[in-house]
């Protein structure tokens, strides 16, 4: 990776974090909480991934629309995520198939 390359990957992160900072503030809560869950259960491509902007532009077109976040994903944010992911490969994942040896139900 070359420094040009994390300029780049810095610039696109904080457009990223200016669009979150943009939301209403329930939409803000409820992002957090999606970050948080990915980024520690998620799938092992996420850095890669454009999940996280998607989310946002999702969440940008329920503000347009004049929903409540809650009315976009529901009231279990772990459901949500896990409903996203759920074709990815995920740390669990890759911890289950080091620990068995074998692909995991995800890697198969």
């Amino acid at each position: 990776m070359s420094i040009q390359d994390i300029i780049e990957g810095k610039r696109q992160w904080r457009a990223h974090a200016a669009r979150v900072k943009a939301l209403p503030p329930d939409y803000r809560i409820v992002y957090k909480e999606l970050q948080k869950y990915l980024f520690k259960v998620g799938p092992v491509i996420l850095s890669d991934d454009p999940l996280l902007p998607e989310i946002v532009a999702f969440f940008e077109e329920g503000v347009a629309v004049g929903k409540g976040v809650l009315e976009l994903i529901g009231t279990d944010v772990a459901a949500f995520c896990d409903d996203l992911i759920k074709d990815s490969p995920t740390y669990a994942d890759a911890y289950q198939e080091s620990m068995s040896g074998e692909p995991g139900p995800a890697t198969k």
